[in-house]
């Protein structure tokens, strides 16, 4: 398949995903965001990749839903919105890790986007902001429930209610943002993260984001304890697990 709106690339086992709508700031409309799930799928279904990263340029990792694209589709039942949801349902469900490197402006949906990932590495110069209701629009892509998930209600309130965006520094204490990261770094640095993920026990990752995954959906403790015990009695029964214990057990000797 061949992609008009982003780059894709490999090194070793890490598939990169670049967006590439420089003259729009990387803003989000349908074909992006489909091509994006698409690749991603791709990734998810080759032996060879174990981790995922998604970026924008230095200066935008996505600034929002493309408005022209909308505007394109004003007679269109929900604007197009139900398709793009579906996509972004799909890159969300994943299996393998997504790291969302984020550098510049991830606004609207880029936000979104970068939340849906399994965690975010953000360059000092990003910024984080969900402006959708100057337009008389709420988050459409899981920021109401993400954001609130994540930071709280309280700071979701605000960061939606108001559209003021975030730096990288509050991000991160905030808990949007795993780590800060000087921005011409940033690639390298989330090249490293992938590395280390990439040369880890496949299973055991999988099964690993699987269940912090589930602690996300409040399914209360003792049962997300309960399925984490599930999930490391299936680690335990994997081949992968006997070859990797009997290694470390001759590192050891």
């Amino acid at each position: 398949m061949e992609y008009e709106n982003i780059i894709c690339e490999t090194r070793d086992k890490i598939g990169i995903i670049t967006f590439n709508r420089p003259k729009a700031l990387n803003a989000i409309d349908a074909a992006l965001l489909r091509e994006t799930a698409a690749r991603l799928k791709a990734f998810d279904e080759d032996p060879e990749i174990r981790v995922i990263i998604l970026k924008g340029d230095d200066k935008t990792f996505a600034a929002g839903i493309d408005i022209r694209d909308m505007v394109s589709k004003i007679n269109s039942p929900y604007l197009g919105l139900d398709d793009m949801q579906k996509d972004m349902k799909s890159i969300a469900d994943t299996r393998k890790p997504v790291i969302a490197a984020v550098s510049g402006y991830a606004l609207g949906i880029g936000c979104e986007l970068a939340l849906a990932c399994d965690f975010i590495l953000a360059a000092d110069n990003a910024r984080f902001g969900q402006p959708e209701l100057s337009l008389g629009l709420i988050p459409s892509f899981g920021a109401t429930q993400r954001l609130t998930h994540t930071i709280g209600k309280a700071k979701a309130m605000e960061m939606i209610l108001t559209g003021r965006a975030m730096t990288a520094e509050e991000a991160c204490m905030a808990g949007i943002v795993s780590r800060v990261i000087p921005l011409h770094d940033l690639m390298e640095e989330s090249i490293k993260a992938a590395q280390r993920i990439a040369a880890l026990p496949a299973e055991a990752v999988l099964y690993a984001k699987d269940a912090i995954k589930k602690a996300g959906m409040n399914i209360g403790l003792e049962d997300g304890i309960d399925y984490e015990n599930k999930s490391s009695r299936l680690c335990v029964a994997a081949p992968g697990f006997r070859e990797s214990l009997a290694n470390f057990a001759g590192r050891r000797e």
